[in-house]
């Protein structure tokens, strides 16, 4: 697995080297670049090729750390032939497009890279990826905003299942931190504005003090294996993929439902495919964003599905983008990967800045504000986006 973890780990931080001193939001969680061990040396990975922009270079580089992890290099030709790639993106490159929309209004037409459109398309992380290595299975790339990254690997699942692959190197990647990108959400007044001072405590899911997502970026790689292949090989496992739940709201373009029907229904959806109880399930990784109604609403949701083994304690709940914000179409990929962790160390991750609970929460139904080690032999990630789209993948411990 590859998620470009020396990043993540550094946290939040004001916007810092951009003008952006107009927009009420201005804290963003950026993967720094630099030479430094603790940055993204993106020359690396774009000096030899003009039409790779942010995302795509985020997605070469979490899929190198993903197929080195896995050890899976093939020079075989057949081998290449029946690996994949699955790699989706929510937004692409939208700082390219303002800079060329910027020539355009300066008539500087002619300045305009020929590999304009190259850097821009969502499927050329993908593309990318596959030319790198050169991979001649199936070449798909998803675009469901946040739940690009889950739908990326449950249909990278189904790929396999269906014969189409034997290996596929699925996830999400986002690079979206832009003025115009953060003027969007503002405007939907779906960013955190009160923290812009405390850039550390503002994305703070469950919190009675959320106001908001914080917006980030980076990407999260998994290699993907039929059973049988993987065995034969020797290869590591961390988890197996059980269930893979899908739904739509059918209600509003970015607010869920009240009663979270779209979100129990691909949570149930899972649950049906892998043929597990809601009560073999340990851990939830809940896509909770720090908004005041989607978080309350997949809580509800959570109660709704799992019932008296949430409300007692049974579920263990969090929402890791306390500690990296909300990747946007990179989110449930780098989630899946916290879960898919979360089972191979026995370790819940915990909900940073959760200092005074949402009330709907009770009893023993409550999310972690600290990490638990425990066995955790089923887990679930919920991802949701804008549009109604639902995912749950579902993981247990690998046979």
């Amino acid at each position: 697995m590859g998620c470009l973890r020396r990043a993540l780990r550094l946290g939040l931080r004001p916007d810092a080297g951009r003008t952006l001193e107009q927009l009420p939001s201005r804290v963003a969680a950026p993967v720094p670049r630099g030479k430094g061990d603790a940055e993204f040396d993106e020359e690396a990975w774009t000096k030899d090729n003009k039409s790779i922009s942010g995302f795509i270079a985020y997605a070469l580089c979490a899929a190198d750390e993903a197929l080195r992890d896995a050890n899976w290099l093939p020079s075989e030709d057949e081998k290449k032939e029946r690996t994949g790639v699955s790699i989706g993106g929510g937004i692409g490159s939208i700082s390219d497009i303002l800079d060329a929309s910027q020539m355009i209004l300066e008539n500087r037409l002619r300045r305009l890279s020929p590999y304009f459109i190259p850097k821009i398309l969502i499927n050329m992380a993908s593309g990318h990826v596959s030319m790198r290595y050169g991979f001649q299975g199936p070449n798909h790339a998803a675009v469901t905003a946040c739940a690009t990254g889950a739908h990326s690997i449950g249909d990278a699942t189904r790929m396999i299942q269906f014969g189409d692959a034997d290996v596929m190197v699925a996830g999400g990647t986002e690079s979206s931190i832009d003025a115009l990108s953060i003027a969007g959400f503002s405007r939907l007044r779906a960013l955190s504005t009160k923290y812009n001072s405390l850039p550390q405590a503002a994305s703070r899911p469950f919190d009675c003090g959320r106001d908001g997502f914080v917006i980030g970026e980076g990407c999260g790689v998994m290699v993907l294996e039929a059973l049988d292949h993987a065995k034969e090989r020797g290869a590591k496992f961390y988890a197996e993929v059980r269930g893979y739940g899908m739904s739509g709201d059918a209600h509003h373009i970015t607010q869920p439902q009240n009663d979270g029907r779209g979100a129990t229904l691909a949570m149930k959806r899972a649950l049906d495919q892998s043929g597990l109880q809601a009560d073999q399930i340990d851990y939830l990784n809940a896509h909770a964003t720090s908004t005041p109604l989607g978080d309350a609403v997949e809580a509800n949701a959570i109660k709704s599905v799992f019932g008296d083994h949430a409300t007692s304690g049974g579920l263990a709940l969090s929402s890791t983008k306390g500690a990296i914000g909300h990747l946007l179409g990179a989110a449930g990929s780098v989630e899946a990967i916290f879960t898919v962790l979360a089972i191979h160390h026995g370790i819940a991750p915990p909900t940073l800045n959760l200092e005074k609970p949402d009330t709907l929460f009770e009893g023993a139904f409550m999310p972690l504000s600290s990490p638990k080690k425990m066995p955790i032999r089923a887990a679930i990630s919920n991802s949701f986006g804008f549009g109604g789209t639902n995912t749950s993948l579902l993981f247990s411990c690998p046979p």
